[in-house]
């Protein structure tokens, strides 16, 4: 088949391919705005645009699809297998699955030479050695990111001005931004920069979007990425991942409307995409994430709702590791946000998100003898945790089981009166979590440790040693009610009526028209306050 270099630009509903499912055609039609030349045949080029799109918001199974469409049509475009080869691994987790990958190149050629011959350009060369550094590459994974990270950057000073190459290049940073250790940071902020340079290019660029999402989803920058976390949804409307994305940035600036909304809809979506055998991670996801907000919002029945969904799901899917996973957490998030206690029987298999939910409901409700068997279960899952300190996205890494277990253990031993040693380990709970990469997406522990001490040092009487852990508290997770709650309390403790005054009211911003003890607390206070 003749193959020529051409551009198509893939624009926001204005793609209309013959397809089998109505649902598809929506699908496919809104997903962004893209330019991305390459030597493929006319017909497969639509397929593969629309597969790049896609796969700029992590919408994998529907990009899988697009590219073996373009690879049925035209068997030796070597693009459309690069792009199907990036569809197997979340970019930004460390597990890492490589022989599907492997298994898509070696479909194209079965030797990187002879994959190499079939991309005509010095460009697309370029983005398959990069794959091949990253799916080929010798050492471990963090090594391998490293590797494709340089050599996009490589392609990038190449071709400057070729958006989709800083678009790769964008995202490759942050992918290698984790192995990077203390270097991390400024690779995230490079990455971000690159995406802001695109969208003042191209506004409806799904991945430019994305990635400085993720870029700058931390406390201090999410403002950086408030107009972009505005558009995606739009932009790739879609895709459940697009859907579900601005939340990163709506939760680190507490803005806990649109957190319920953005994963209602990611869920809504997700569940129409969802065919029998399909991974069900982006339903939970939305799940677990809108869980969170609706808890912030004061909407229990809905936080509740989330949980019942998530429990079908599991049934559902009982081979599914991700849902099973995800369950006890929402469950657990469920008691400690709504302080409505509950102690569950402490087995070799209980979550560590169960125990740490069962020793706060123990001391809670004074069984302290529930507790300290939770606390003990901790301790041996901490010990049989290797311990790591990697920092990539969401990694699993040991140092939010140690944690829960300081929380428990340091909670339980003011309970048992010995209140220095316990808030001494509630102060290295604190140390642990200031150790790691700043908070993105809901709490990991469910609870911050910062509140957990502020509460505990407000309980003991030391008022401004409470107020300096409930402000970090809410710089780390801004508008959190429970840190409003506890520092309104702290101040007003402390005689600082205006400071308390400021604090309720933002309280009673969050809960409005919610029918808790703590909002009449706040609005009784107001009101006795409502001349100064």
């Amino acid at each position: 088949m003749t193959k020529w270099l051409h551009t198509l630009v893939l624009t926001l509903l204005l793609v209309g391919a013959p397809l089998n499912r109505p649902l598809l055609a929506a699908e496919i039609a809104n997903v962004g705005s893209i330019s991305f030349p390459t030597s493929g045949s006319a017909d497969a080029q639509a397929h593969f645009l629309r597969g790049v799109g896609i796969l700029h918001s992590f919408g994998w199974k529907q990009a899988i699809t697009e590219f073996k469409a373009a690879q049925a049509l035209d068997p030796d475009f070597a693009m459309a297998y690069w792009g199907e080869s990036l569809c197997y691994n979340h970019p930004l987790i460390r597990e890492q699955d490589l022989q599907s990958p492997r298994d898509v190149l070696n479909r194209l050629a079965p030797s990187p030479e002879a994959r190499l011959a079939k991309a005509p350009t010095q460009r697309e060369k370029g983005f398959l050695l990069a794959a091949e550094a990253l799916f080929f590459g010798d050492g471990a994974y963090g090594q391998c990111r490293t590797a494709y990270m340089k050599a996009m950057r490589n392609l990038y000073e190449q071709f400057p001005g070729d958006d989709e190459v800083a678009a790769f290049y964008s995202l490759s940073l942050l992918m290698a931004a984790g192995p990077a250790g203390s270097d991390g940071l400024a690779l995230n902020v490079l990455g971000g920069a690159i995406g802001m340079e695109i969208m003042a290019r191209n506004p409806l660029h799904p991945g430019a979007v994305h990635y400085t999402i993720h870029a700058f989803d931390d406390p201090t920058h999410a403002r950086l990425a408030l107009p972009a976390a505005r558009v995606f949804a739009d932009i790739a409307g879609a895709v459940s991942h697009a859907q579900h994305m601005p939340t990163h940035i709506f939760i680190q600036l507490g803005m806990w409307d649109q957190v319920s909304i953005s994963n209602q809809s990611a869920y809504q979506v997700a569940v129409d995409l969802w065919e029998p055998g399909d991974v069900v991670g982006d339903m939970v996801h939305a799940l677990d994430w809108g869980q969170y907000g609706d808890l912030q919002r004061g909407d229990y029945k809905k936080a509740a709702l989330w949980i019942e969904r998530m429990e079908g799901i599991a049934q559902r899917n009982l081979g599914q590791a991700r849902v099973q996973g995800a369950l006890p957490r929402v469950k657990a998030r469920f008691v400690l946000e709504t302080r409505q206690w509950q102690i569950q029987p402490v087995t070799d298999k209980t979550s560590a998100v169960e125990l740490l939910a069962t020793g706060i409901s123990a001391i809670k409700l004074g069984d302290l003898a529930i507790a300290t068997e939770a606390a003990g279960a901790l301790q041996k899952l901490v010990d049989a945790t290797p311990k790591e300190t990697d920092s990539s996205y969401y990694s699993r890494t040991s140092q939010p089981l140690m944690i829960m277990h300081n929380v428990l253990a340091g909670l339980l031993a003011v309970a048992r009166g010995n209140s220095d040693a316990g808030l001494q380990m509630l102060a290295d709970g604190v140390a642990i979590a200031e150790s790691m990469r700043p908070p993105n997406g809901a709490p990991n522990p469910v609870k911050p440790v910062h509140e957990v001490y502020g509460e505990a040092l407000l309980a003991a009487g030391r008022l401004p040693a409470a107020t300096a852990q409930f402000e970090k508290s809410l710089q780390r997770t801004p508008n959190r009610p429970l840190s409003l709650l506890g520092l309104a309390r702290t101040e007003v403790a402390a005689g600082n009526a205006k400071a308390g005054r400021a604090h309720y009211k933002k309280l009673a911003e969050v809960w409005k028209d919610r029918d808790f003890p703590a909002l009449q607390e706040a609005n009784q206070y107001l009101a006795s306050r409502a001349g100064e």
